[in-house]
């Protein structure tokens, strides 16, 4: 999803129909609304990436309105349809009478905001695209919190509570956090917290109870110390650490070495910093010595293209990352950034669940050939979404161009097909990064051992010296 923070109306069209005055008599929505409803019509006809019907969209504005209204209690709404022109300032002026009326007639049972929101979900949703939607001020909260993250005070790493022993397993440490610092690493066992076991602190309580009850441990203001005892493995004695607290923000990526000497890097999502947080990822694996790597991009939804074309930089030298193209047929290609890391093998684990910005970076790596897909067939969004901010907070996400492969394969409803398949059995649970009872991270492991193996027996035979006898 390529995302474009939008401060004004486009020109043209936009430049016309802003501030059209709302058109109402007693009750009407405010100025800011019939802006916010003008902007929405304008967003969709200018930008959505296939031709739009501005009947559909009036038509969709009044089922919108008529929804909301019936699920307000209104047994029966009487609101008068729309008719559309070749003249968009006389459909906007449409669109706000409907609204108008809907807010002078049942008021009483709806906000005018809520009766607004219901229009500009109407509008946007007429296209029946399943991405192009509107966006309350809390859904593109939660939306960029998704993407990006919220601080908080903590310690820094990510846990699960062992079902055998009732501690908690540390799954990874946030590079450089505090509990990196402390000297934490993945798979300790943490069995207090602060004196007290967390057999003691989770007693009684289903999981989600134990968890929050955790996590209000672990996390406190910055500059606060939390006092842990770890359990680790090959070690008779419990480690004692005082960790303290930094304000952490969410990675979206985890590394860690693997057996071998192969790095494995996680991606949650493709964020604002998963290209900067990437390459800290790399550096730190290439320092010790990682000989290849696995990409994991398994259940990540995706997330910003620009993202998506930082992180495939990592990999891709030089050449063709992806190729955008709008409905008006202009079409944007997006190169390397010439960053790449020192070349080594590289597997590409995905799934069904990997789409999007995720399917770009699996595109772009399979079509080079500087990498090997392995897992079962992607998701299939092969479309870009713009978002644009709309003034109270809320917001429309419009799909406003189809994206290619380096190679041109259109990948929408289609997805990508790994080289090496590997599935996952019905019901088997994963830890991203630990293979033990994951055969898709295994394969990849068993592939870069060949690859591994390969390179060095090359290595080898060319450095043997030629003999005279």
């Amino acid at each position: 999803m390529k995302r474009i923070f939008a401060a004004a109306l486009a020109l043209g069209l936009a430049a016309t129909l802003a501030h059209i005055p709302s058109a109402s008599a007693a009750a009407a929505i405010s100025q800011q609304q019939a802006d916010e409803l003008t902007a929405s019509y304008v967003y969709l006809m200018q930008n959505f990436y296939q031709k739009v019907d501005s009947q559909n969209v009036l038509n969709g504005a009044h089922a919108g309105i008529v929804a909301y209204l019936k699920t307000a209690g209104v047994k029966d709404p009487k609101i008068t349809e729309q008719h559309a022109s070749s003249d968009d300032v006389n459909n906007v002026r449409e669109l706000q009478r409907e609204v108008n009326e809907a807010v002078s007639t049942y008021g009483s049972k709806g906000t005018p905001t809520k009766i607004a929101y219901a229009a500009i979900s109407g509008v946007i949703g007429s296209v029946k695209d399943r991405y192009t939607v509107f966006l309350d001020p809390k859904s593109f909260a939660e939306l960029n919190e998704g993407l990006d993250g919220t601080s908080f005070g903590g310690v820094g790493l990510t846990y699960s509570i062992d079902d055998t022993t009732k501690n908690i397993r540390v799954e990874n440490v946030i590079i450089d956090g505090p509990s990196d610092k402390a000297g934490l690493r993945g798979d300790d066992e943490i069995s207090a917290i602060n004196d007290r076991t967390v057999k003691d602190i989770i007693a009684g309580a289903p999981l989600d109870v134990q968890q929050s009850r955790i996590q209000k441990l672990l996390r406190g203001d910055p500059g606060t110390k939390v006092k842990l005892a770890v359990v680790r493995s090959n070690s008779p004695a419990l480690d004692a650490f005082t960790i303290t607290r930094e304000t952490i923000k969410p990675p979206s990526v985890f590394s860690k070495l693997l057996p071998g000497d192969i790095g494995y890097a996680q991606l949650s999502v493709f964020g604002q910093n998963t290209g900067v947080e990437l390459n800290s990822a790399l550096n730190r694996l290439q320092a010790e010595g990682a000989k290849a790597y696995v990409l994991d991009l398994r259940y990540n939804g995706g997330g910003y293209l620009n993202a998506a074309v930082d992180v495939s930089s990592k990999f891709i030298p030089t050449g063709p990352i992806v190729t955008v193209k709008s409905r008006a047929g202009q079409s944007t290609e997006y190169d390397a950034e010439n960053i790449a890391v020192s070349p080594r093998p590289l597997a590409v684990l995905v799934n069904a669940y990997t789409a999007s910005a995720s399917e770009i970076t699996a595109g772009a790596i399979e079509d080079s050939g500087v990498g090997t897909l392995i897992g079962t067939k992607t998701f299939g969004k092969g479309v870009v979404q713009t978002i644009f901010p709309l003034r109270d907070g809320s917001a429309v996400k419009i799909t406003t161009a189809r994206y290619y492969t380096p190679n041109g394969h259109d990948i929408n409803t289609v997805g990508i097909q790994p080289q090496i398949e590997a599935e996952i059995p019905k019901g088997t649970k994963i830890r991203p990064g630990y293979p033990d009872d994951d055969p898709q991270l295994t394969k990849a492991i068993s592939f870069l051992q060949g690859k591994i193996a390969s390179i060095a027996g090359t290595d080898a035979a060319a450095n043997v010296a030629p003999q005279v006898h």
